[in-house]
C-alpha cells in the first residue's frame, strides 16, 4: 500500500461547471483530438495581424482553432483588426490567440489593453511567430516568454516532453519526431517559464541555444496564464491530430477551463552546464507521482514510490557520471536508489541506500560514486520493503570532464602578456591607456578586470590567477601573443611558462604581424622559440597531429609567399587565419580569430572540408563577444553583443555542428583576456569604478554579482567537455 499522506487535487478552475473527467467515449474532433470535460461555453479571439512575414499556414489555423472550440465548447473570433484591443472588448474573451502575428501590430493603447487584460485574469496563447512580435514593447517579452532570434531551414527534428501532467503535452510520448521551422530565441526563458518541451538540438542542424532549447512553455502572468509554442509554421501542422490536441490544451489552460501546474522557474528542467535537475521533473515513470512539499526544492518531491517503481529523466546523459547525489527524506521503509543507464531495465552503474528519516519533511543527503560507465538517459529504479519507500528532492549527477586533468588539449585560449603597469616590470602603463584613457580607474575597454589593471609581468599574482582561471575553464592550452624575437612579451614568456605548468597548462604561440615579419622570420622565430623553450614542460606538441608545436599567424594574408614554411612542416604546425582554401598552401593549419564571424560562421564549412581532406588541422575560432567603444572612441566597426551568454553559445554551437562548423581539429577561442576588443572570458568585476560606463557579465547564463564573474570561465569548460564527447565519437 501507499502512504496515507493524500495525492494532491487539482483546483478547480473558475469557469468549469463541475469536476467531470474526461470519458473514454468522447467525441473526437480528428484522431488524437478529444472533446473537453463538460464546461461552461467561453470565447477566443484569434488575432493574426501581421507587419513583417506573413505565413501561409495562418487561415488553416484559424480553421483548426474554429473546428476546436466547436467541439470544446468555445467560440472563436478571428480578426485582424487591432481595434478590438479595448478593455471593453477584451473583458468579452477568456483567451486571446496570437497567430503567427508578425513586427509592430498594436499601437502604445491596444498594448496597455492587452497587458492589463491578462493581468488582470485574462489568458493569451502565442503560436510560433508570436514570438517575432512587438520587438518595441519590452512587457510583450516578459508576455510571450522570449524574442524570436533565427531559425534554420524547415526540417524534422525530436523534441522531449518535459510535462507529462499539463493539458497541452499529456497526450505525447517522452519524444516526439516532427517537422517544422525551428526557431532559436533571443534568451533561454526556462527560468521565468515552465517548459512543457524542449528540442532536442542533436537531432537536426541549426540549433543555436547550447543544448537546452525550449520550444513550448507556461507561465503566470500577475493573475493571467500565458502559453506559448514554437510550432505550427507549416500549414500540415495543423492537421496533425498530435500539434492540435497540444494547441487544444494551450487553449484551455489559457481561457481558465482546465488546471495546470505553470509555476514560473521550472526548477526541474536540465542545467545545461551540469546534471542536476528536481526528482518530480521525470520524462518518463512507473508508479511515482511529484508530491508537494512546502520545504522541498520547487515545493515538490517525486514521490509516492514502491518496490519496482521507477523515473526516467531524458535529457540527463549519464555519459562520464561518476557519482549520484540526492536530498531525501522517509517516514516509510526506506529502501535502494538504483542508478541506472538507457532504460529502467539498463546497466546499473551504482545505487545507494536510503534510510527512515523519521518523516517526510526531514530531509538528508545520500551519495554514491558510480562504478560503471553510462551511454544513455538517467533513469532511476527503486526498491525495498513493502508500503511507501521515500521521496527524492533534487538530485545530482558528477560528472568527470571528457577532458584530460590537465584541460582539454584541443581548446585553445588566445592569451595576451603585453599589459604594464608603473610598478610592475613595464614600468609604465602598457595598452590599459589605449582610447586615451587614465589608467587604473578608466581603461580602454568596455568591461574591468576582476584584478584591476594588472601588469602582466606579476608572474606571482595575476598570471598565476590567470593559470588557475584557465585551468577552471577547462580549456589546456594558452595560445601566448608574442611580437617577435626580443620583445616585451618574448622576454616575459618563459615565465608565463613556468606558472603554466605549475597548473597543468600547456603554451602554443601566436605570432603577431610584428615590423619586418617574413615567411622567412617566422621560420627563424619557430627554430628561436623550439630551440629556447623546446624542452620546457609547458610547450605545446599535439600529439595526435606528430607530436608537432602550434603557431597561429595573424594576418597571414599580408604575406603573399609562404613556401618557406615548407622548411619546418614536419615539425610544427603553423595555422593561416584565413577561410579562403586557395591561401593556405605550405600551411599546416587554419583559424579564423575574428571574434564576430563564428555568429554566422562564414566559410567555416567549407574550410573544415578542405582541411580533412588535404590533412590540415582546422581550429575555427569562438567569442563570447566582441566591443571595443572604449578603445577606439568614435568606433564605427561593426560589434557583437554578449546577449548574456547566447553569443558565445551560438558561436560554439556552429563550431561544432559538423553541417556548420566543418568538424574542427581544436577549437580556439577568442579569447581569454584581450580586454580592449571586449571579448575576454577572464572574469570581469562585478562591481567596476563607476562613472565610466563599464558593463559588466550581470546576467551571463543566469548569474548575478559575483558568481556572474566567472560565468564565461565555466561556460568554456562545459563547451569543452561537449567537444571532447565529440571527438570521442568520431574516434
Amino acid at each position: 500500500m501507499r502512504r496515507t499522506r493524500p495525492r494532491p487535487r487539482a483546483r478547480i478552475r473558475r469557469r468549469l461547471a463541475c469536476a467531470v473527467a474526461l470519458a473514454l467515449g468522447a467525441a473526437f474532433l480528428s484522431p488524437g483530438v478529444q472533446s473537453a470535460a463538460a464546461a461552461d461555453p467561453y470565447q477566443v479571439l484569434v488575432f493574426s495581424k501581421t507587419a513583417g512575414f506573413r505565413h501561409d499556414s495562418i487561415p488553416a489555423g484559424i480553421t483548426a482553432l474554429e473546428q476546436l472550440g466547436a467541439a470544446n465548447d468555445f467560440t472563436v473570433t478571428a480578426t485582424e483588426d487591432a481595434t478590438a484591443f479595448t478593455p471593453a472588448n477584451l473583458a468579452d474573451y477568456e483567451a486571446v490567440v496570437f497567430l503567427s502575428t508578425t513586427g509592430d501590430v498594436l499601437n502604445d493603447t491596444q498594448q496597455s489593453a492587452l497587458k492589463g487584460y491578462v493581468d488582470g485574469g485574462g489568458g493569451f496563447v502565442g503560436v510560433h511567430a508570436a514570438a517575432d512580435t512587438e520587438y518595441d514593447w519590452p512587457e510583450y517579452e516578459d508576455l510571450v516568454g522570449a524574442w524570436f532570434q533565427s531559425h534554420p531551414a524547415i526540417q524534422e527534428a525530436r523534441l522531449t516532453t518535459e510535462d507529462h501532467a499539463h493539458p497541452a503535452t499529456a497526450h505525447l510520448d517522452d519524444t516526439w519526431t516532427r517537422t517544422d521551422e525551428w526557431y532559436n530565441y533571443r534568451s533561454n526563458p526556462r527560468d521565468s517559464v515552465h517548459v512543457l518541451q524542449s528540442l532536442d538540438e542533436s537531432s537536426y542542424s541549426g540549433g543555436e541555444m547550447g543544448g537546452d532549447h525550449p520550444i513550448t512553455w507556461c507561465h503566470e502572468q500577475q493573475e493571467g496564464r500565458s502559453f506559448y509554442t514554437g510550432l505550427g509554421h507549416t500549414i500540415e501542422s495543423f492537421a496533425d491530430p498530435d500539434f492540435r490536441q497540444l494547441l487544444l490544451g494551450g487553449v484551455q489552460y489559457a481561457a481558465g477551463a482546465v488546471e495546470a501546474d505553470c509555476s514560473a522557474g521550472d526548477p526541474g528542467g536540465p542545467d545545461p552546464g551540469g546534471g542536476s535537475a528536481e526528482a518530480e521533473a521525470y520524462t518518463s515513470s512507473s508508479g511515482v507521482q511529484s508530491a508537494a512539499h512546502g520545504s522541498a526544492s520547487g515545493g515538490a518531491t517525486l514521490g509516492y514510490i514502491d518496490d519496482g517503481d521507477w523515473a526516467g529523466y531524458s535529457s540527463l546523459d549519464t555519459a562520464g557520471a561518476t557519482a549520484f547525489t540526492a536530498t531525501v527524506s522517509s517516514a516509510g521503509a526506506g529502501g535502494t536508489i538504483e542508478v541506472r543507464s538507457g532504460s529502467a531495465t539498463g546497466p546499473l552503474l551504482g545505487s545507494v541506500d536510503v534510510a527512515p528519516t523519521g518523516g517526510w519533511e526531514t530531509f538528508t543527503e545520500v551519495t554514491t560514486t558510480l562504478t560503471a560507465t553510462g551511454t544513455g538517459p538517467l533513469f532511476l529504479r527503486f526498491t525495498g520493503g513493502a508500503g511507501a519507500l521515500f521521496d527524492i528532492d533534487r538530485f545530482t549527477l558528477t560528472r568527470a570532464p571528457a577532458t584530460e586533468d590537465e584541460g582539454s588539449s584541443n581548446v585553445h585560449l588566445f592569451y595576451y602578456p603585453w599589459y604594464g603597469t608603473p610598478e610592475g616590470p613595464a614600468g609604465d602603463w602598457r595598452h590599459w591607456q589605449q582610447g586615451g584613457h587614465t589608467p587604473p580607474d578608466s581603461v580602454g575597454a568596455d568591461l574591468y578586470p576582476k584584478l584591476g589593471p594588472y601588469d602582466s609581468g606579476d608572474i606571482a599574482g595575476a598570471v598565476d590567477q590567470h593559470m588557475e582561471w584557465v585551468k577552471r575553464s577547462g580549456a589546456g592550452v594558452i595560445v601566448y601573443s608574442w611580437w617577435g624575437q626580443g620583445g616585451y612579451e618574448d622576454g616575459l614568456a618563459g615565465d608565463v611558462m613556468d606558472a603554466a605548468a605549475r597548473h597543468g597548462i600547456e603554451v602554443a604561440w601566436h605570432i603577431e604581424p610584428y615590423g619586418g615579419r617574413t615567411a622567412a622570420s617566422v621560420v627563424d622565430d619557430i627554430a628561436y622559440l623550439e630551440g629556447k623553450f623546446g624542452d620546457h614542460p609547458a610547450f605545446y606538441r599535439d600529439a595526435a597531429n606528430g607530436d608537432r608545436n602550434a603557431y597561429y599567424i595573424f594576418e597571414s594574408l599580408k604575406i603573399q609567399d609562404w613556401s618557406a614554411l615548407d622548411a619546418v612542416k614536419d615539425t610544427a604546425i603553423v595555422l593561416a587565419q584565413t577561410t579562403d582554401t586557395s591561401k593556405v598552401d605550405h600551411f599546416g593549419g587554419i583559424y579564423t580569430y575574428d571574434g564576430i564571424a563564428g555568429a554566422t560562421a562564414p566559410g567555416w564549412k567549407n574550410a573544415g572540408d578542405y582541411a580533412k581532406a588535404n590533412g590540415l588541422v582546422w581550429a575555427p575560432s569562438v567569442a563570447p563577444g566582441y566591443i571595443d567603444d572604449r578603445a577606439v572612441p568614435g568606433n564605427t566597426t561593426p560589434t557583437l553583443g554578449r546577449e548574456d551568454g547566447a553569443s558565445y553559445d551560438l558561436e560554439w554551437n556552429n563550431a561544432l555542428d559538423p553541417a556548420i562548423g566543418g568538424d574542427p581539429t581544436w577549437v580556439s577561442v577568442t579569447s581569454f583576456n584581450e580586454w580592449h576588443e571586449g571579448s575576454s572570458i577572464e572574469p570581469a568585476s562585478s562591481t567596476p569604478p563607476p562613472g565610466h560606463g563599464y558593463e559588466t557579465f550581470e546576467g551571463a547564463y543566469g548569474k548575478t554579482g559575483e558568481a556572474a564573474e566567472t560565468a564565461y570561465l565555466d561556460r568554456t569548460a562545459y563547451w569543452a567537455d561537449r567537444f571532447e564527447q565529440q571527438l570521442r565519437q568520431r574516434r
